[in-house]
């Protein structure tokens, strides 16, 4: 296994926690020098706040595990970041995105926009899209499928 397959194996069962929670199944985390900084799944609904991804969880637990608000750290995340996420992954001059899943409704890192890769601002972030990314859109899948499946029973 790739080293990059085992941090997004991590990211994934981020995104399996968050699914147990009634969370949207996204997990992420941040890695530097081989090392787990930071991880986090999505949070929204059990601390009521939209900014609770798993992006900005993992962020904000890397930077105060390092006391740095600049990481130059790689970050997994399960699916494609959003632009508030791709924002704070500028912010946090991450080197290096890998996701898996592409999000066509809301993607900032290649599919609707590309917040990450844009030269005119202060950072740049390289970008590998699609590891792992079968996992990442079945957990996806099964969530969205079981949560029309009780709107329906309702």
């Amino acid at each position: 296994m790739r080293i990059e397959e085992h941090w997004m194996n991590l990211a994934l069962a981020e995104a399996r926690q968050a699914a147990e929670e009634n969370e949207i199944p996204v997990g992420a985390v941040v890695v530097r020098d081989g090392a787990l900084l930071g991880r986090g799944h999505n949070r929204t609904r059990a601390l009521s706040d939209p900014t609770a991804h798993a992006e900005i969880l993992a962020i904000t637990a890397a930077c105060q595990a390092v006391g740095e608000e600049h990481l130059g750290a790689d970050i997994y995340v399960t699916l494609e970041p959003c632009p508030m996420c791709a924002g704070a992954i500028i912010l946090a001059r991450f080197s290096r995105l890998y996701f898996g899943a592409w999000d066509a409704k809301a993607g900032a890192c290649g599919s609707v926009i590309d917040v990450v890769r844009e030269p005119s601002f202060n950072h740049t972030v390289e970008v590998y899209a699609g590891l792992l990314s079968e996992e990442a859109e079945r957990l996806l899948q099964e969530f969205f499928t079981k949560l029309r499946n009780r709107k329906e029973c309702e």
